[in-house]
């Protein structure tokens, strides 16, 4: 029976960014996951660094993921210098190409809703789009810039991210089936039950994507559901981008040796992940429009990942009603961006027992609180007691 100060459940870049972080601070970390570290959603993502809210359910988020952009060259830097692996992090802001009939009325909705939230969002001339990047369809009727965007291959990230971790002391434990209860003492969670095995410790972080809520006990604070979405990555002779560039039916991103991706889908199917010929005919027109010489790209591969949802569309954050129980899970489109801020969140968590910042907005009590009473009968049968 193996005994840590923390088990983190989930190997993505949530998961080992936390891991990480407490590592750095000599608290002893399991991680534990069902699979193959890093082949969820954090594989799956374009790795976007985009701050500015694209509906008014990402309003909350905000001032989280303005200060977790801050952090991310640090926090980049960091992980690139331990691994000695580089994670492909380009800060050359995003363009906004916009395609639809009055649009140019709605940018000034979408301008004064960034400017009151902080960001330097600014609209430019559909010409000087184009002069920044010369494959942009000429047809689009506006264009915002947003300087203080970028991009991360997420891939890299993560991949780079887990290394660092292990050589920080991390232990990186993969078992099929993963987490099939926790254990409890006296009303206090004292670890976990992951393949057949026993795993104890001071506290326990949930940071496992979509399949958080799948966890007995853990859908009281984290209702995670998966959303899955559909990607392709492309290379073309002709297009070479400098920076991402979204509209209002898709996104492009530029990565390394030519490879750009396209994405995105939006679609409740469950747990299957698979790719659909709808879904690639929606991405790649969207990719068409914005860039018309894709038409004669080459797709080089496609694949689907399961976003972690929660029912306002926002993570799920913090301490629980149960005593060493933490939750970090539900960034849904965020989990790329977010990671800096949430590793720091959850270290300040587990070794001060507070944070300075208010991310009450976050708190996995905000679902519990919905259900009648402390701890329902049900949950109580959840939790296993630990034996002696």
């Amino acid at each position: 029976m193996s005994t840590y100060d923390v088990i983190v459940v989930g190997g993505g870049i949530i998961g080992g960014s936390i891991a990480f972080e407490l590592a750095k601070h000599n608290v002893r970390v399991a991680v534990v996951e069902r699979q193959q570290p890093g082949l969820e959603a954090s594989w799956a993502a374009a790795g976007m660094l985009s701050v500015a809210p694209e509906s008014p359910d990402a309003i909350p988020l905000a001032t989280l993921a303005k200060a977790s952009l801050e952090m991310y060259q640090e926090y980049v830097a960091a992980v690139e210098k331990i691994s000695g692996r580089k994670a492909g992090l380009r800060r050359d802001g995003a363009l906004m190409a916009l395609f639809l009939p009055h649009v140019e009325r709605e940018l000034s909705t979408i301008l004064a809703v960034h400017h009151g939230l902080g960001f330097a969002t600014e609209a430019i001339r559909v010409d000087d789009a184009r002069r920044m990047e010369p494959s942009l369809n000429p047809a689009m009727r506006a264009a915002a810039w947003h300087p203080y965007e970028g991009s991360v291959d997420s891939r890299a990230l993560t991949e780079a991210m887990l290394l660092a971790a292990e050589k920080q002391g991390v232990k990186i434990m993969t078992l099929p089936g993963g987490v099939t209860s926790l254990l409890a003492e006296k009303k206090r969670c004292t670890g976990v039950i992951a393949g057949g095995e026993k795993i104890i410790a001071g506290k326990v972080i949930i940071a496992a994507g979509c399949f958080s809520g799948t966890i007995p006990t853990i859908e009281r604070y984290a209702p995670t559901r998966p959303v899955r979405g559909q990607m392709v990555a492309m290379k073309s002779d002709t297009v070479n981008l400098g920076r991402v560039v979204r509209s209002e039916k898709g996104y492009l991103v530029p990565q390394a040796y030519g490879r750009i991706l396209a994405g995105t889908t939006t679609e409740h199917a469950g747990f299957e992940k698979r790719v659909t010929p709808a879904g690639m005919q929606q991405i790649l027109s969207a990719a068409v429009e914005i860039a018309p010489e894709l038409a004669q790209a080459s797709v080089v591969e496609s694949w689907s990942g399961l976003r972690p949802d929660t029912p306002d569309h926002l993570p799920s954050l913090g301490p629980t009603d149960v005593d060493g129980l933490l939750i970090a899970t539900g960034h849904y489109r965020n989990g790329i961006l977010l990671a800096p801020i949430t590793a720091r969140l959850m270290r300040a968590w587990v070794i001060e027992g507070r944070t300075t910042m208010t991310v009450d907005a976050f708190s996995p009590m905000r679902f519990a609180q919905h259900e009648s009473g402390v701890r329902g009968k049900g949950q109580e049968k959840e939790i296993r007691e630990q034996k002696s």
